[in-house]
């Protein structure tokens, strides 16, 4: 079982580079982010043309997040994050797909940093390490599947200090994450990885895609009820370097 994560970086505009990337790389299971795209706006008809059921959650011009599945229909189980009534912001959804919850997630970026809207990305991690710890708690096969906007270590973003003051690779943005993987969830990436620099984001500006200037954003974290079915995982980097590309990279797991 093949799930991959995809900031798609709105899905109406990349639709062709999307349905191109299904149709060879075959995921069995894809959470989508930044569709950029009403509930309405969404490409419905054309991700069942191409055999993938959907959920989504829109919100026009920002945010908005989907998940798919692959000849089959996910079961949505949560169209948002606890922890904050009234929240409006598209980010977070999840469904039941073949007897696992998978999550889409749209972690805020918090830049500018220090100042507000960093301090809503540490208070939407701390929401997500709670609802994540209920998962833990009843031992049900999960993948937290997203773009987190934070790059956990040094060898998750290329050699520079043009991103020292970036909200991306504060030290609190990584310790956040560091501590949800310590409730027992495996990053399964740098678990089959564990030297190698892979990068998931190249920002469109400063040449940064030829010159591999890059940072790992995109997560999958697997539960303790699916880590001995961790077969294989990786980046499909190409698809970065196409014509009209989102500016992130497609990441996934096989689970045997």
């Amino acid at each position: 079982m093949k799930i991959a994560t995809f900031n798609i970086n709105n899905i109406n505009r990349r639709l062709p580079n999307l349905l191109a990337w299904m149709r060879a790389a075959k995921p069995d299971v894809v959470a989508l982010q930044e569709l950029k795209a009403s509930d309405g706006e969404f490409p419905a008809a054309a991700i069942e043309k191409a055999g993938y059921g959907a959920v989504w959650r829109g919100q026009k011009t920002w945010n908005g997040v989907a998940i798919l599945a692959r000849n089959a229909e996910p079961v949505l189980t949560r169209d948002r994050l606890p922890g904050k009534p009234g929240d409006q912001e598209a980010r977070y959804i999840e469904a039941a797909v073949r007897g696992i919850i998978v999550t889409s997630i749209y972690l805020p970026n918090g830049n500018p940093q220090p100042g507000p809207k960093f301090d809503d990305k540490l208070d939407w991690f701390a929401r997500l390490k709670r609802h994540a710890k209920t998962f833990i708690k009843q031992d049900l096969p999960v993948v937290l599947a997203g773009d987190y906007n934070v790059a956990p270590t040094a060898i998750d973003i290329y050699p520079t200090r043009s991103w020292d003051k970036d909200a991306l690779i504060q030290p609190k943005s990584r310790a956040a994450y560091a501590s949800l993987v310590a409730q027992g969830w495996c990053d399964a990436i740098r678990d089959l990885n564990p030297d190698k620099r892979i990068y998931t984001f190249w920002d469109y500006k400063r040449n940064r895609w030829p010159r591999d200037a890059g940072l790992r954003l995109d997560h999958l974290l697997l539960s303790p009820a699916l880590v001995s079915r961790l077969a294989k995982a990786g980046v499909d980097k190409t698809i970065r370097g196409e014509d009209g590309a989102s500016d992130h990279a497609p990441a996934w797991v096989v689970l045997r």
